[in-house]
């Protein structure tokens, strides 16, 4: 489905919203640059000398967003006789960050990339993150190598990974796979892509588990202005983000095989929870029938419909709790128990974040145990003394993250109508709290709160904007009554905000 844009901030708004993002940056204590000290290592970093595995002969694509430069996964897939073989190969940053140095230690105090409406912050000074240390085309460079092998029906038979030599052949973007394949021009790995991609969502219903891919929502600066993007992932992502479950759940089975590691956990959601869940989508007209799985409830919900964006926004509400976990059990006495339940619940499935290393701290932890782990070498001290402080140092870094982009939103949301103070519009509501409706305005895309006045989700409603404050991000609505338009333009987008179950939709 093609993205959704919202009109763009009027320029009458430009300089108030660029100086209320510049006091998100103070407010949240982003790091404006890195330390002399990293710099100076960053800029004198070099592969560590080891031996490597050579695979440069292997033609590995990248695939991305356009433009992007931090290219942390490259894929390569062939059909084997019946199966399959799938080869992921991972950015070795850990070969350019040397344990306990100035690098490592603002990669710790940052924990992850961070994309903001005027600039994002990396994890890592972009010369490596965006340069050496990227899987950039025509390059040679060093690189974890996941290679899982998958029988006809795209089960995992065997996995391994190891450090090795590679070099990208092409550097695709998702619109523009998404052309190729369609028009059935696409070549190498990339057409082999939406078949093994249905295999594996083929597996993921098995085993119960449920990638919503609801709409993504990011704001967009360009010459004119700040606007908001909605739109649902392509197919080529879907297929693209399996690639990546598939190295994630082939790591977190090494990890539990051989004591040590680092996953990321979700609980099952309780009995509770899921009997609220159940009463609002039979409220909303949307019924869960017995004995349906909850993925394949969800999956065939009618897309574009007031009530199945509030039906997601339900179910994102369902799977809270996500978490890493380390565990060290080796060497006698455990250091680190291993979790009661080591299952990521959306995926249903052992877990672990192993493919983003350029932007996101743990992967450099989970790659480094397991290439050591099938290696059947002993994972280096600096890894398995450090363990147990990621999971706090993620936590952090993701609150962080969360609420940042959530004040962002709010503040170009509340840029967006600052002019139109008065004017009435079409929503629809997306979920009820206490005495407040929360609703999304069908035109512009904007979500606040109003007075719930008997409204119940799903259905529409007629508000007008009473106030919008940009340096706060703060939007005032009044409640019209019920619109018997109905407004599905909003019900595409209404469910923006959710937090889905972490699927891996995107790897960005």
């Amino acid at each position: 489905m093609p993205a959704r844009h919202t009109r763009l901030a009027p320029r009458s708004t430009h300089g108030e919203l660029a100086a209320a993002l510049a006091a998100l940056r103070e407010e949240f204590e982003v790091p404006a640059e890195f330390p002399a000290a990293a710099r100076a290592e960053a800029a004198a970093s070099a592969p560590e000398p080891a031996p490597l595995a050579d695979l440069r002969e292997i033609p590995f694509a990248t695939l991305d967003p356009l433009g992007a430069k931090d290219l942390d996964q490259a894929f390569h897939l062939e059909a084997r006789g019946s199966g399959w073989r799938v080869r992921y190969a991972i950015a070795d940053l850990p070969a350019f960050v040397r344990p306990g140095a100035a690098l490592d230690a603002e990669a710790r105090r940052r924990g992850q990339t961070l994309y903001l409406p005027d600039g994002s912050v990396p994890l890592h000074p972009r010369e490596l993150s965006e340069g050496r240390a990227s899987l950039l085309p025509g390059e040679e460079r060093p690189a974890f190598v996941w290679t899982i092998d998958l029988d006809a029906a795209g089960a995992e038979v065997a996995a391994r990974v190891e450090r090795a030599r590679v070099r990208s052949r092409a550097r695709l973007d998702y619109a523009a796979a998404q052309r190729a394949i369609d028009a059935g021009a696409a070549a190498g790995p990339l057409a082999l892509l939406p078949e093994l991609g249905a295999l594996r969502i083929a597996q993921e219903r098995s085993r119960g588990g449920a990638s919503l891919n609801l709409p993504e929502e990011e704001i967009v600066r360009d010459g004119s202005g700040y606007r908001i993007e909605r739109r649902f992932p392509l197919p080529v992502e879907e297929w693209n983000a399996q690639l990546s479950l598939l190295a994630g759940m082939a790591a977190g089975g090494i990890m539990l095989a051989g004591g040590i590691g680092i996953l990321r956990t979700m609980p099952e959601p309780d009995a509770a929870a899921l009997a609220e869940f159940r009463a609002r989508v039979s409220a909303l007209g949307r019924p869960w029938p017995a004995g349906l799985g909850y993925g394949d409830y969800l999956r065939g919900l009618a897309p574009g419909t007031p009530a199945t964006a509030a039906v997601l926004q339900a179910a994102a509400a369902l799977f809270r709790g996500a978490d890493y976990a380390a565990f060290d059990e080796t060497g006698g006495e455990p250091r680190l128990a291993r979790p009661a339940d080591p299952r990521q619940a959306a995926i249903a499935a052992p877990y672990a974040h192993v493919t983003a290393p350029l932007r996101r701290l743990v992967d450099r932890w989970g790659l480094v145990v397991c290439a050591a782990l099938c290696a059947g070498r002993e994972v280096p001290e600096w890894a398995r003394e450090s363990l147990p402080e990621v999971p706090g140092l993620m936590r952090a870094s993701n609150q962080r993250a969360g609420r940042i982009s959530s004040a962002a939103l709010d503040r170009v949301e509340a840029a967006l109508v600052r002019d139109r103070v008065g004017e009435a519009f079409d929503a629809v509501v997306i979920e009820v709290r206490g005495d407040r409706a929360r609703v999304q305005l069908a035109e512009p895309a904007v979500t606040a709160f109003c007075p719930a006045d008997g409204l119940a989700a799903g259905t529409p409603a007629r508000v007008r904007v009473t106030s919008a404050d940009v340096p706060s991000g703060a939007i005032g609505l009044a409640l019209l009554g019920r619109s018997p338009a109905g407004g599905s333009a909003a019900g595409r987008s209404a469910a923006g905000r959710a937090a889905a179950p972490e699927g891996e939709t995107s790897s960005r």
